[in-house]
């Protein structure tokens, strides 16, 4: 039975899965291009965020080309919370000297805790960059501040030196208060609220990226709620091509809680007994399968031109993805599918993004790497970068070659705590 097809079957029957964290090591090839795609992600969120408030600006040309207009100086706090992180990146790396990248992460964390608009701590979704001024009548989002919490924390480990970061990472975080936003709910997290309506009528009750929020909540030193609620959302397999994984959104839900949450060697201690890590694993292998069974109808698509996850298109934002196929697919391929999960399959996610790079060149290269999405046989090129999708880029590219944002995230004891009390149990396969 070939390995793939093996590793599905064993989580499908919730067995002990071997954990895919020992790559063989990079080649100088692969080290000197992921160095090149990092340090232009990077210069993304050095470039992009506002010098006086931090805010990193939701998205930007491909070319770096700088336009002042209004709709081109809104930020994403999800973002943010990349850019945080991404700070913790450039100053360990040098790319910039340590003391300014220090000083940004404070100007960020000093607006958050002292000027930014905030409900019970919760933070809107997209502010206007130079003020924080709330933007597009955008919701208080609970799974967009975990992802700023997530960079608030990763750069307080960092700086760890710098008593004053420290302190408003901490105030950040004990100012969260999860208990408010279960509304009423014993377990069930909302999407968020807005002062105009109230809570939003969804929550986080399926799997998808919300295992981070769930682990901020459950290890909250101020507002923790129940451990019970890590195990309230369902867990539905998806069977695709000899695969079973848990959940069946974009690719990106695989990722996001994975840039800065290790959960190698970990699984839950309830049946079916879950590695999420190796869930991931699969699932990028079910998707670059699931591309390459769409070569009929988009034969751009090959075993190293794939991926397809939340990104633009012709027709703006769309969250597309598969298996199953999302129906707005029409060949665009999402360079950040695959490099999010270079941190779980580099054997795969490596030669897509250097054929990527060897093919299609400059109409898709530029200051920020990857143009968000791309069009392989019909030339259209996304003018755009969005900050996020550069960020998981970034996280998992780092993550596979050191591991570091890994260490400096859960170098905070709340969240081995949570782990802990989720029973998310370390394992020897």
């Amino acid at each position: 039975m070939p390995p793939n097809r093996r590793s599905a079957l064993l989580l499908a029957l919730g067995l002990c899965l071997p954990v895919s964290a020992d790559h063989a090591a990079l080649s100088s090839q692969d080290q000197a291009f992921l160095e090149d795609l990092s340090r232009r992600a990077f210069r993304y969120f050095w470039e992009q965020a506002d010098p006086l408030t931090g805010l990193v600006r939701d998205r930007a040309r491909t070319d770096g080309r700088w336009e002042n207009a209004p709709e081109r100086n809104i930020a994403s706090i999800a973002a943010t919370g990349f850019g945080l992180t991404a700070l913790c990146i450039g100053a360990e790396r040098k790319w910039v000297p340590f003391q300014h990248a220090r000083q940004r992460a404070l100007v960020t964390l000093r607006f958050f805790a002292e000027r930014a608009i905030h409900e019970r701590g919760w933070f809107y979704h997209f502010m206007e960059a130079s003020t924080g001024a709330r933007a597009w009548n955008s919701e208080v989002s609970s799974i967009d501040t975990a992802l700023l919490l997530a960079g608030v924390l990763t750069a307080g480990k960092y700086f760890s030196q710098d008593s004053e970061i420290q302190r408003l990472a901490r105030l950040l975080y004990q100012r969260t208060d999860f208990r408010w936003m279960l509304n009423g709910h014993s377990n069930l997290l909302s999407h968020g609220w807005k002062p105009e309506t109230g809570f939003l009528a969804n929550r986080w009750d399926h799997y998808c990226e919300l295992m981070i929020l769930y682990l901020l909540a459950i290890g909250s030193p101020s507002h923790a709620i129940p451990a019970e609620a890590w195990y309230a959302w369902t867990r539905e397999p998806y069977h695709f091509d000899g695969y079973t994984y848990i959940g069946r959104d974009p690719l990106f839900v695989h990722q996001y809680s994975h840039a800065w949450v290790d959960f190698r060697g970990r699984r839950e201690a309830r049946p079916p007994h879950i590695d999420w890590f190796e869930n991931s694993v699969v699932a990028t292998r079910a998707h670059r399968a699931f591309c390459l069974r769409l070569r009929e109808r988009f034969p751009g698509y090959s075993e190293n031109v794939w991926g397809i996850t939340a990104s633009d298109s012709r027709k703006g934002y769309v969250a597309w993805g598969g298996p199953p196929a999302h129906p707005d697919i029409d060949g665009t391929v999402v360079p950040c599918a695959a490099a999010g999960s270079l941190m779980f399959t580099p054997e795969l996610s490596l030669p897509a993004l250097h054929t990527m790079r060897r093919r299609f060149g400059r109409r898709i290269w530029g200051p920020y790497g990857f143009a968000d999405a791309f069009h392989p046989t019909d030339g259209w090129v996304n003018p755009d970068v969005i900050g996020i999708n550069v960020g998981i880029t970034l996280l998992s590219a780092e993550n596979l070659r050191t591991g570091n944002v890994w260490r400096w995230f859960m170098q905070n004891g709340e969240i081995l705590r949570a782990m802990e009390r989720a029973e998310l149990r370390r394992y020897a396969p």
